[in-house]
């Protein structure tokens, strides 16, 4: 899959072990300010967490946003080692930015999150240490009670409802499906290109897929906690009518 209008900007300073090196792939749409910095010193805090001689390759994916200016840009380019940047003119949303980024990884080891880096830097380092030591094929974030309290209302109510029609309805051993922190190795990786759904649902249809008996893949949960102070947006009722539909095709592939 190539996105129309892809254009690939890929900035190295060594060529790192593909096994010793963690893809972290992040989709960006209208970032918030200040949201390279964030960047950069979210991955200083990570660095010390990982093991020794663990380099971290970025995959920044621009979704169609005009926000993602040159110094931006530049400010990555001159302090990561290994950047590779990602863009195309028009919005297809989540979903896709992520499979556009995930199908340019070569290591052997991929996470994805926020463009914001909205949970703890230990919580990532939890994730790649699942898959670092082969416990599992899938690593999905899983949120506690903790992490509603600074939800809006609605927000909460829709995933509420949707993590217990996870369980219900498709019968996911995990059924906090969207939480925005997910990695995965080679075999997670070939699955998750599979996906379809471009937008918010695109975690729930790549659980659904790598849960499935045919994709033989050992999927964990791994608790993980948001930082101080993050606040989430309101679920827009557009996005809700839309991702009904998705969520009806998973059903439907659940029951044929």
């Amino acid at each position: 899959m190539f996105a129309p209008g892809l254009t690939h900007t890929s900035l190295s300073a060594s060529h790192s072990d593909p096994a010793s090196t963690l893809a972290l792939v992040l989709p960006c749409y209208n970032p918030p300010a200040g949201w390279a910095t964030n960047i950069l010193e979210s991955l200083a805090r990570l660095q010390p967490l990982l093991p020794p001689a663990t380099a971290v390759h970025l995959y920044l994916v621009n979704d169609g946003t005009a926000s993602v200016t040159a110094t931006d840009l530049e400010l990555l380019r001159l302090r990561l080692p290994q950047f590779t940047y990602l863009n195309y003119p028009v919005n297809h949303g989540k979903g896709y930015a992520l499979r556009t980024g995930v199908e340019q990884v070569q290591e052997t080891i991929c996470l994805f999150t926020d463009i914001d880096f909205p949970y703890e830097e230990s919580s990532v380092a939890r994730v790649y240490e699942a898959l670092r030591t082969n416990s599992c094929d899938v690593a999905v974030g899983t949120r506690d009670e903790a992490y509603y309290v600074h939800v809006p209302r609605g927000r909460t109510l829709i995933s509420k409802m949707l993590r217990r029609s996870t369980r219900f309805l498709l019968g996911l051993a995990v059924s906090d499906t969207q939480c925005g922190l997910k990695g995965f190795n080679r075999r997670g990786r070939e699955v998750f290109l599979r996906g379809q759904i471009d937008r918010y649902l695109f975690d729930l249809e790549f659980i659904f897929l790598a849960s499935r008996p045919a994709a033989k893949l050992r999927v964990n949960p791994i608790p993980v906690r948001l930082k101080p102070g993050v606040v989430f947006s309101r679920m827009s009722p557009k996005i809700l009518v839309s991702e009904s539909g998705s969520f009806l095709k998973i059903l439907l592939a659940r029951l044929t």
